[in-house]
């Protein structure tokens, strides 16, 4: 059967300094009383204007490529030039609009906002041509003094704005841990910034209700205390943004998780389950300032201060867009070993090597996209460079590429990372917008695809991870092989006239 195609991808950020306290560092620092780290967290915060400006953000919305990114002198975040809030492939939010949003997303009354932060949203929300469907309703405001209350009850999150009270997220249930307020700030979250993504893929001329599957591979998990990851947030989307025609589920594989769902929403597509199937992944609340004590040490600004999502459509064939060729899948499994060498040969060289293609012959590969600037100062080290370094070390073991081509390779086959360290956001799929483009451009044939999961932390297994395929220029709608249209013609006409002929005795 026909190779699935990806149509669209989009990708989106919203800037939620305020929101850095539920992060999983600044969450560590607090119960410890760390007030040293605080201050300096305070001061190391962003401006949105710094945020859209940022050269790794503008790359990822799309106003600039890869490689353009690459000519950009570091470090980043230092006199970066002007930049578009609204890129090709999405938008950067602000925190008031995000904050709108979670509203927006509450299907059953937790959050709460101000009646002074609605009158400020509204107008924000209506000047948004995707978000003006989601006009909050002032009548349910909560005066400030109540939501005090809440808090000092601990029964509630606080959503601050600049160290000010604008609302809060309530728990929803009084003793279930799943439903607690910090958990469901956390899973309404990953719908927001889902639901923010999925409409940009609108924006692009996607017609949402047109969607049959969805899946949806976030890192979180929502639940109650008898199915604590029972989901979906898949559907959870859909109705927001319009999917009435879709069913959906959730997809979880850690980092991998995005890379599976590329393959998996492929498989549904060419196998003929489903014509169109959307792929979707809001933000991780525990990831932001993840590093941040490192950066601030460092007297850097605090850089991951943003919740990203992204969203991509695979459809059927349309004889243009990029297939995804799913006769090269790349997989880790369970006996492959987690060496990189291993892991290396298990998904690129061998799914390569089994239809007879060499390391050399795909353009671009994108695995662990996450941008260098947030690693290096943590002890990562630059993630991507050293996947794309240890890619050529295969080719060249493989006699495929001179050893004095390795550095040659990794820049021409390689890019610079440029997602934030959300965990499942830099896992592969943040080259397929720019990817797709640069192969209908012309300027490209092919990229991999990598994803890559670090299982043990969920302590159930020392195994690792990952999963890989290629995205490769459309050949076009094939003929059957020996296919005669000019004799399926006359057979056709023959049979209408023998048809006729019976109809007339």
């Amino acid at each position: 059967m026909s190779f699935a195609v990806v149509k669209a991808a989009s990708y989106t950020l919203a800037h939620t300094p305020d929101f850095i306290p539920f992060g999983s560092t600044p969450t560590t620092a607090k119960a410890r009383d760390d007030q040293e780290y605080f201050a300096a967290l305070k001061n190391g915060l962003r401006s949105f204007d710094d945020v859209v400006n940022y050269p790794p953000n503008q790359c990822y919305v799309g106003n600039i490529t890869p490689h353009q990114l690459g000519e950009v002198a570091q470090p980043w975040y230092q006199d970066a030039a002007a930049g578009e809030r609204t890129g090709r492939y999405g938008d950067i939010m602000p925190q008031v609009e995000f904050y709108a949003l979670l509203k927006a997303s509450d299907a059953f009354d937790l959050v709460a906002l101000t009646p002074e932060f609605i009158e400020v949203a509204n107008p924000k929300l209506a000047a948004h041509p995707l978000l003006k469907r989601y006009t909050l309703d002032a009548s349910k405001a909560m005066a400030a003094t109540d939501m005090h209350a809440m808090l000092e009850a601990h029964k509630a999150e606080p959503l601050k704005m600049d160290g000010e009270l604008v609302g809060i997220v309530k728990q929803a249930h009084d003793e279930d841990e799943n439903l607690s307020a910090h958990i469901m700030l956390e899973n309404l979250t990953v719908k927001a910034t889902g639901v923010h993504a999925a409409l940009c893929l609108e924006a692009q001329g996607v017609d949402l209700s047109e969607v049959e599957y969805i899946i949806e591979c976030s890192e979180e998990a929502c639940g109650d205390i008898n199915q604590r990851g029972g989901g979906n947030f898949a559907k959870a989307i859909g109705e927001m943004i319009g999917c009435a025609s879709a069913t959906g589920s959730d997809l979880r594989g850690f980092c991998a998780a995005p890379a599976h769902s590329l393959i998996h929403a492929a498989a549904l597509v060419k196998g003929g389950a489903f014509k169109s199937v959307l792929v979707v992944a809001g933000g991780a609340v525990a990831k932001l300032g993840m590093n941040s004590r490192e950066h601030l040490a460092k007297d850097m600004p605090v850089l991951e201060d943003c919740l990203a999502g992204f969203a991509f459509l695979v459809t059927e064939n349309d004889g243009v867009s990029p297939i995804v060729n799913t006769d090269i899948i790349g997989r880790l499994n369970v006996g492959a070993g987690s060496s990189p060498q291993a892991v290396t040969s298990a998904l690129v060289s061998e799914p390569l090597n089994a239809v007879g293609r060499k390391i050399t012959d795909i353009d671009r590969y994108s695995a662990e996209m996450q941008n260098p600037e947030i690693t290096k100062p943590a002890g990562a080290g630059d993630v991507p460079e050293a996947n794309f370094k240890m890619i050529a070390a295969l080719a060249v073991k493989e006699g495929q590429l001179e050893r004095k081509d390795l550095l040659s390779f990794v820049k021409n086959h390689g890019m610079p990372g440029f997602a934030l360290t959300q965990g499942h956001i830099p896992s592969g799929v943040p080259y397929l917008g720019h990817g797709r483009d640069a192969i209908m451009n012309g300027e490209i044939n092919s990229f991999m695809v990598i994803g890559k999961g670090s299982l043990f932390l969920g302590r159930m297994t020392n195994l690792f991870d990952g999963i890989s395929t290629v995205v490769e220029k459309n050949p076009g709608v094939q003929e059957a092989a020996g296919f005669d249209k000019d004799e399926a013609r006359r057979l056709v006409a023959q049979a209408m006239q023998d048809v006729a002929a019976r109809l007339a005795e």
